[in-house]
């Protein structure tokens, strides 16, 4: 069973023709057996690489710099490509795709597709009650085995995508919003599916920019912002006491079913990453700016977690 994550001052750049994109730059958080994550921010703001980051699955114009990636105290961004496959990849540490649906080989069934994932890891025992076993979790029938992807609901096809990430019994499943695209019924659904898993004791991951989804699943919230990490605690701290800017602003965004409120949004875009950044990088957009946020902001403790701020300091 996986004991902890721990990713330590992590950065992750993209080399690109037009400069380097620091997409992930000084990422810290901790994760612990049996804890799920919501990973919070809007678009461009680093999410989905530190995943791929975490998977190392990272495209080939990407490069992990600096920092450390420890899953049970043992570096994982120091092994071999060969050892991660054979000890860590899909057999401890899983992931569900954005766009997941898209992530299916219209030309081969259910079967074959589970089957190729065995297949690559070995897994020669009892496939066919294995493949059963795991769409069972995910409330499929057998019957699927038999279809092809173009048969199949997005809803369903969602649920095979999950089945997939879960056939070697991972401890850690990492969701890369797996809700997109999905009506409200089968969102629904999907969530309480995870919700199902974290009760059984996987650690999950979710990716999202839905803090309303995050609050279903997460006891930690991890809030991202141009690469960093703006604040990071206990999703109960985090939804009644935001202490960062940004995620008072996100809090603000969220619609309430009651109450005449009106929805506040946060003006303009993420600074540029390519450019070199100093100081805060929520200044431009803060409404408690100050001459001192033209310097890098420390990271403050606070209670479980910590928040990137000079208003703490």
């Amino acid at each position: 069973m996986m004991q902890s994550l721990l990713v330590d001052n992590l950065k992750t750049y993209y080399f690109t023709n037009s400069g380097v994109v620091r997409a992930v730059d000084g990422v810290t958080f901790e994760l612990k057996k049996g804890e799920s994550l919501g990973l919070a921010g809007e678009s461009g703001s680093g999410k989905s690489t530190l995943a791929l980051s975490i998977m190392r699955i990272l495209p080939s114009f990407a490069k992990i710099v600096s920092g450390r990636i420890l899953l049970d105290s043992i570096d994982i961004l120091s092994i071999s490509e060969k050892d991660f496959n054979k000890s860590f990849r899909w057999k401890k540490i899983s992931m569900i795709f954005q766009g997941a649906m898209n992530a299916l080989d219209p030309v081969y069934n259910i079967r074959d597709q589970l089957y190729e994932i065995l297949k690559y890891h070995n897994y020669k025992d009892r496939f066919e009650d294995r493949a059963k076993e795991v769409l069972e979790e995910v409330e499929l029938e057998s019957s699927v085995l038999n279809r092809y992807p173009h048969e199949l609901s997005g809803g369903m096809k969602q649920r095979v995508v999950i089945a997939s990430s879960l056939l070697l019994k991972p401890n850690l499943l990492i969701a890369d919003e797996p809700t997109t695209a999905l009506d409200v019924l089968v969102q629904a659904e999907i969530i309480n599916l995870l919700k199902r898993l974290k009760r059984e004791g996987m650690s999950i991951m979710l990716i999202t920019h839905d803090l309303a989804i995050i609050s279903e699943i997460a006891e930690k919230i991890c809030i991202m912002y141009a690469g960093e990490i703006a604040e990071f605690g206990r999703a109960k701290d985090i939804y009644t006491k935001p202490m960062h800017p940004y995620t008072q602003a996100l809090i603000k965004a969220i619609p309430r079913l009651r109450g005449e409120k009106k929805l506040s949004y946060i003006k303009g875009s993420q600074p540029n990453l390519i450019e070199p950044l100093e100081g805060c990088r929520f200044r431009d957009k803060c409404p408690y700016v100050m001459d001192v946020c033209k310097k890098t902001p420390p990271l403050i403790k606070s209670n479980d977690g910590y928040v990137r701020c000079w208003l703490y300091k």
